[in-house]
């Protein structure tokens, strides 16, 4: 089974655990992306390596949970 194949099952639910202020643009961007805009709010994102590397890029603000 491919690894693309197991992933597009998978979703992850993102909260946004810091704040975005002092952050750089492109972490905020990043944030608004993932579909996050206050601290505390969540978004679900399907698993894929674009997703991933958002996450890492702001995974000092988020908390992520598989669902």
């Amino acid at each position: 089974m491919n690894q693309d194949d197991e992933s597009a099952d998978r979703s992850w639910k993102v909260t946004l655990s810091g704040s975005e202020i002092g952050g750089t643009q492109s972490q905020r961007a990043t944030l608004r992306g993932l579909g996050l805009r206050k601290r505390g709010s969540s978004a679900v994102v399907k698993d894929s390596q674009p997703a991933r590397g958002r996450i890492r890029t702001v995974a000092h603000l988020v908390a992520v949970e598989e669902v």
